[in-house]
């Protein structure tokens, strides 16, 4: 996500480190690099005036001019600016005092509203919460028929009625049928439309009336750019809302909504969706994205990804192999399966400060780790545990089993020895270091 974006900030503020003191003509030039690179992004042209022109005044005092380090405290306000843009700090959901508290998604057919109702109850409940999913989009076909298929898959409780039933009608049911359920969450997944219509607005308004949801939460594409941030001013306009939920971040190179619609509309992205999987909602934080535009990382996000899949006496486990060098191609194995669990490769190397903008010949992908992970399934135990075993032979027969060629294989055999010996090498130095809980860091030293 923000691909596009980061990689022309970064080479702008490159630029901008390697001329030592500034000028104001420096600013100047950066700042209009800067405006085009977040027009390019398509973040709306009001909010990217008045971003520059923040920025600005604030990057041509004295105090920034005159510093050690003018160009590191542009880039340090660039990142204040840009937190600010997007809300500041986390907006969290709110829940009723008394159960249950009753959420309402609307939003555009196509946003992905159905699915994130699921991802929704799935996320509270890995809280500790207890959800229920009502189905009363009544106009998409099969839009039901969805929202229960991934209720069961998920083992939520689930209602809905006839299509043919008012939505208010079925909404109000399933209050009820939560309420005897013992849930304390309800969710519901409203209809949509492909475009903003007035008996859209007014079913939305009645549920709204009726039934006086805690939170309506608007369910906006993020690759639609600018576009979704025209249908939230709507929906903010005709309905109100009280957050937003932001799907296919992940897919988003570009990030213009993301960044545009906090000031444009005046309401918070609550939660946004970075990948297909269930556990893929996960709470926004403007500080932690406005820290991986700008290639700095993300390292509070990638320990909590990793204090929530990996196991801890699994983790402390490697951790001391790792200070010993004794890990073996198994435990690499283990290591790579959970670092899968936290998420595609590339999203996790980018939340490492420093390493948001890796060079081509050593960008690291899915693909990558599956091929890996073949060559070394491919392997007998014998062979994992002991890799000097495996000679001429048995690396061609490595090979053929996990459809890649001997030099491959070869070069994989060669990392893990170069790995090894350097953690032989910094041995004492990782004894004085804590490792992240998660023992994550085992693979990523092998990738270097």
């Amino acid at each position: 996500m923000f691909d596009n974006l980061s990689s022309r900030l970064q080479d702008i503020f490159s630029k901008l480190k390697s001329r030592g003191k500034l000028t104001e003509k420096d600013v100047d030039v950066a700042m209009r690099e800067v405006r085009l690179a977040l027009l390019e992004a398509d973040v709306n042209y009001k909010v990217v005036k008045d971003f520059i022109a923040k920025v600005k005044e604030r990057s041509i005092g004295v105090e920034v001019l005159e510093s050690l380090t003018p160009a590191q405290q542009v880039i340090k306000i660039v990142n204040e600016e840009l937190t600010a843009l997007m809300g500041s700090t986390e907006s969290k959901l709110s829940f009723a005092p008394r159960p249950p508290t009753v959420i309402m998604l609307v939003g555009l057919q196509g946003s992905g509203k159905t699915t994130t109702a699921a991802k929704l109850a799935h996320h509270l409940r890995s809280t500790g919460r207890r959800p229920f999913l009502i189905g009363a989009d009544v106009y998409r076909p099969a839009a039901i028929d969805q929202l229960k298929t991934l209720a069961d898959e998920n083992n939520i409780p689930f209602y809905s009625d006839d299509p043919k039933t008012p939505p208010l009608t079925i909404a109000r049911a399933g209050i009820k049928a939560a309420n005897q359920n013992g849930s304390d969450i309800v969710i519901i997944d409203t209809a949509g439309r492909l475009h903003i219509d007035e008996q859209m607005m007014h079913e939305l308004e009645e549920i709204k009336a009726e039934l006086k949801p805690h939170q309506i939460l608007l369910v906006v594409d993020a690759m639609t750019g600018q576009d979704a941030v025209n249908v939230a001013q709507s929906f903010r306009e005709k309905l109100d809302f009280d957050g937003i939920v932001m799907t296919k971040l992940d897919g988003d190179a570009r990030g213009g909504a993301a960044l545009s619609v906090k000031a444009v509309t005046g309401k918070p992205i609550k939660l946004v969706s970075v990948g297909e999987k269930m556990d893929s909602l996960e709470p926004f934080h403007p500080d932690r994205m406005a820290s991986r535009i700008l290639g700095m990382g993300d390292i509070l996000t990638l320990i909590e990804r990793a204090q929530a899949t990996v196991d801890e006496k699994k983790a402390r486990e490697m951790e001391e192999k790792l200070r010993k060098a004794e890990f073996t191609f198994e435990d690499f194995l283990g290591q790579m399966e959970q670092m899968q669990q936290m998420g595609p490769i590339n999203q996790l190397i980018k939340m490492i400060p420093g390493m948001g903008k890796l060079p081509k010949d050593i960008q690291v992908s899915d693909k990558d780790m599956a091929r890996i992970k073949a060559i070394i399934q491919s392997m007998t135990s014998d062979e994992r545990r002991n890799p000097n075993l495996i000679n001429g032979s048995r690396r061609e027969r490595i090979a053929r089993g996990s459809g890649t060629d001997t030099h491959e294989v070869n070069q994989l055999l060669k990392q893990f020895n170069q790995t090894k010996k350097m953690l032989k090498q910094f041995g004492s130095m990782q004894g004085k270091m804590k490792m992240p809980k998660g023992g994550f860091g085992g693979g990523f030293p092998f990738f270097g």
